[in-house]
């Protein structure tokens, strides 16, 4: 099989981390992989394997206008374009929102079957005017268009001109092989851990206040926040503010994220909205029991409750902070939740996914492309 993937980047995101473990996993197939980006590889942040080839179109500045933006496009386009013609894989595959958009439009005619992939649910995260009007008719041209829960491909029916969706989760690699930046986890007592993009859409600010109402009475934990992203200011200033800089940590993106989810006693996870939450899965999968609020989408897809981990309602500050402490407190039913958490890692094993994902390759490929 030859696969060509498409992503904006392979900075440190849960859909890079997934586009690197689904490459790295056919390549060691025997597949000839390709990951070619609209960046440039100076962003790069995961490991591929040496059999995964990788390209980059560099296209990815900024518009100063609306008609900069159709320009940039309009290059992107026919330079994917040419790459795909001159490729020719068995299948395209891209992997989120703007990269479907450019692959359904560069794909069309080629006689090579394209695939789009959402990898968060899409009106948590509105494209804007034009790029939303460009997906709605641009998935018509895909052969296939998947997302990871079923809430979100009744969205995408609804909302595109998709013809043909699936369903398929991100895959979880367990263990997770560590790459630089390496920093070892050194947290004496309790560990509340959380790990993400410290943007606005993960809602660290809140789990800091949570946590900040818990702190006195819970003296031997610590939150630990592991992630890199334009809120670090904001997040270190409420810290200070509340008086928890000896309780409060953020070390940044770290490449030996197995080592701090092993190290830990608890995940939480805050979001205003997910797509398919890795760091849920992947927690769970090394025995971390879980708190989570119930945001769309994921969290419900991932978490047992009351098996493995607790869900709370999405804006229920007061639900928050009582489900932490409910676990905290509670050394014995943390262990209970550990021992089923580790399940996860077969539910979401990359073989079982990979597999779904190799029936619709050849599902498109006997059908053509479009």
């Amino acid at each position: 099989m030859r696969l060509l993937i498409l992503v904006h980047s392979l900075s440190s995101g849960g859909a890079e981390r997934v586009t690197s473990s689904l490459a790295n996993y056919w390549a060691r197939k025997g597949w000839s992989i390709t990951i070619l980006t609209v960046a440039g590889l100076e962003t790069d942040f995961y490991s591929l394997d040496a059999g995964v080839r990788r390209a980059a179109l560099g296209l990815d500045q900024p518009s100063a206008s609306i008609w900069h933006a159709l320009r940039h496009n309009f290059r992107r386009v026919r330079k994917l374009r040419a790459f795909i013609t001159r490729e020719q894989p068995d299948v395209v595959l891209a992997m989120m929102s703007t990269a479907s958009i450019l692959v359904s439009l560069a794909a069309r005619k080629t006689g090579i079957p394209a695939i789009g992939s959402e990898r968060t649910y899409p009106p948590a995260m509105p494209l804007g005017f034009i790029w939303s009007r460009l997906r709605r008719f641009s998935y018509q041209y895909l052969s296939a268009v998947v997302v990871q829960t079923e809430q979100g491909e009744a969205w995408i029916r609804e909302h595109t001109k998709a013809g043909f969706t699936a369903v398929i989760p991100n895959p979880i690699t367990f263990p997770i092989e560590p790459h630089e930046p390496r920093i070892m986890p050194r947290n004496p007592g309790r560990t509340l851990l959380a790990v993400g993009r410290l943007g606005e859409e993960k809602r660290f600010d809140w789990l800091i206040e949570a946590f900040a109402a818990l702190a006195g009475r819970f003296t031997d934990w610590n939150l630990i926040i592991l992630g890199e992203g334009v809120c670090r200011p904001k997040l270190e200033k409420q810290v200070e503010s509340l008086g928890l800089a000896k309780r409060v940590s953020l070390p940044g993106a770290v490449g030996n994220i197995g080592e701090w989810y092993e190290a830990a006693d608890l995940y939480a996870l805050c979001s205003r909205f997910e797509g398919f939450p890795n760091t849920l899965a992947e927690a769970l999968s090394y025995g971390l029991p879980a708190v989570s609020v119930d945001c769309d989408t994921g969290p419900r897809d991932i978490i047992r409750h009351g098996v493995d981990g607790l869900l709370v309602p999405q804006n229920d500050q007061g639900a928050l902070v009582d489900a932490l402490a409910s676990l905290m407190t509670d050394e014995y039913l943390r262990k209970e939740f550990s021992q089923r958490a580790t399940e996860a890692a077969q539910r979401f094993a990359p073989e079982r996914i990979a597999e779904t994902w190799e029936n619709l390759f050849r599902q498109v490929i006997t059908n053509g492309s479009k």
